[in-house]
């Protein structure tokens, strides 16, 4: 073809293009990847859970430069399956008992769908008037879940970091109004302080250093023998502080620490924030939707008395990721914490449930239509099916509490509260002892880290790994309404197994990333 010679026009609009397929097209693709979704949560208990696939391997599989033409679904959905599926963590499986991670449900994944299909985003009401009705439906049912007040209002998030760090930007409004939003931290005349315990997740801290208070000035209040914030602890801090001429303005309780599940005594924490003229946030992202189970409910009492509350539907709801969510008691006290004058955010309705808009509880604009998997999965399991798979997490981290007692060769290294079980194993010298020596403590620790490798690597089982009161745990969650008492037997049977290979050291060091 000659430069002087038009060249041919690649079509993507057309009818049946890669852009814009046939409904046929359309019904083979989902017909195909519905099929290998069926297969694969068929199998998933027969699937070694985590991968050996290196990461150089897996690059040399995936390279290619940017395609300038298109290809067949088939070829892409079988790298999907050949090469991301292998090389991938399988967290749905029953034994995957690393860090705090749900299964996913098949009715969330056909929500995930067709929300993309559908493709609303959820800024307002006037950008999707049914999916944020649907939305704000959902949350009132995460607040009855809860026992939380009826006139509270909330969003979904990406995520408990998210959700977090929002609840800590409509604590700092309420505390300084408009001024650090307009003049920043300068404005104020003394630090801000945030109080949380020991055992809370680390978002805090990150929320703390991204608004400007700084990670030193979140103080971490020391725990009891159960690993809770311990409240003395918590009131002389706060006492403490305004007579150096600090500005205490948050306390962030924890509803199931990441760690241990501890749960931190609520309602003692409520009165004093109340005493104290503190906003109360309640990191309940973990553990908050373990209040569905009847042996876990008194755990909470004193939640219904937050300012803020962070979840994870994307924890123990079982869905994807991902889903956060944030319940504000007063909404109208965020107010303007987000709020900023923009044309194209000018609302003209009326009606008030018709100028509501999410970035006036929120940081962000687009949206997607999250809600939709939460209320699928909880009109379609209904909230007592919920609540009894998660009663069930809790005996079977109950029950592998008893078998660890029941042994000479492993100890709990921390109470089991929800169903976050810590412990480690015992050779022979250390077995009965209470004068374990310093040396000794550090070669217990290296040896259950190389167990905790030994045993990821394996594939049967899957544990990740804490520190407990200064010495390393193998850490294990129960989170997948699969799981049965069974696969508990089965997972102390693998540590056994991986105890009594494990003779070398070297073996290699665990991950310690998820949350």
């Amino acid at each position: 073809m000659s430069a002087s010679q038009p060249q041919e026009t690649v079509q993507v609009g057309t009818a049946d293009s890669a852009l814009n397929p046939s409904p046929d097209r359309v019904r083979e693709m989902g017909a195909a990847a519905l099929e290998w979704a069926a297969a694969y949560l068929d199998s998933i208990r027969n699937l070694p859970i985590a991968p050996a696939a290196r990461s150089a391997e897996l690059r040399d599989r995936l390279a290619e430069p940017l395609p300038a033409e298109g290809r067949d679904f088939d070829r892409l959905l079988a790298t999907f399956r050949d090469i991301v599926v292998e090389g991938t963590r399988h967290h749905g499986h029953p034994r995957f008992f690393g860090y705090v991670s749900a299964p996913g449900t098949a009715v969330a994944a056909v929500a995930d769908f067709l929300a993309s299909v559908l493709n609303a985003n959820l800024p307002a009401w006037r950008s999707a008037p049914a999916p944020v009705e649907l939305e704000r439906l959902t949350i009132d049912w995460i607040k009855e879940a809860l026992g939380y007040d009826a006139t509270a209002g909330g969003l979904f998030t990406s995520g408990g970091s998210m959700a977090n760090l929002t609840a800590l930007v409509a604590a700092r409004h309420r505390h300084c109004g408009e001024a650090v939003s307009l003049h920043g931290m300068r404005s104020r005349p003394a630090p801000l302080r945030i109080y949380t315990s020991s055992e809370a997740h680390h978002s805090t801290h990150k929320a703390a250093a991204l608004l400007g208070i700084g990670r030193e000035n979140v103080v971490s209040v020391a725990t009891d023998d159960r690993l809770r914030m311990d409240v003395d602890e918590l009131a002389h801090a706060v006492e403490q502080d305004r007579a150096a001429g600090l500005d205490p303005f948050c306390v962030v309780a924890t509803a199931g620490s990441v760690v241990t599940g501890a749960v931190d005594p609520l309602g003692e924490i409520a009165a004093i924030a109340r005493n104290h003229g503190l906003w109360m946030h309640v990191d309940a992202c973990y553990g908050g939707f373990a209040r569905l189970a009847p042996s876990a409910r008194a755990l909470f009492d004193g939640l219904a008395a937050a300012d803020s509350i962070a979840l994870d539907p994307h924890k123990w709801l079982y869905l994807p990721a991902d889903c956060g969510c944030l319940l504000y008691r007063d909404p109208a006290a965020v107010l303007g914490a987000f709020t900023l004058d923009a044309d194209y955010t000018r609302i003209l309705q009326d009606e008030p449930a018709e100028a509501y808009a999410f970035w006036d509880y929120g940081p962000e604009l687009t949206r997607r239509f999250r809600a939709l998997k939460v209320w699928m999965t909880m009109a379609h399991a209904g909230s007592q099916a919920i609540g009894a798979a998660i009663e069930s997490n809790l005996d079977c981290a109950r029950y592998f509490a008893q078998l660890v007692d029941a042994g000479e060769d492993f100890e709990l290294l921390a109470p089991v509260e929800l169903s976050i079980f810590c412990f480690r194993y015992l050779p022979p010298f250390a077995r009965g002892r209470r004068d374990i020596t310093a040396d000794e403590e550090r070669e217990l620790d290296q040896l259950n880290e190389r167990i905790m490798v030994a045993v990821q690597r394996a594939g049967s089982s899957y544990l990740s790994n804490a520190t407990v009161n200064g010495r390393f745990a193998l850490r294990g969650c129960v989170l997948n309404y699969r799981t049965t008492r069974q696969d508990m037997d089965r997972l102390l049977q693998d540590v056994r197994a991986a105890a009594a290979a494990t003779t070398e050291p070297g073996v290699g060091s665990g991950s310690k990333g998820d949350r």
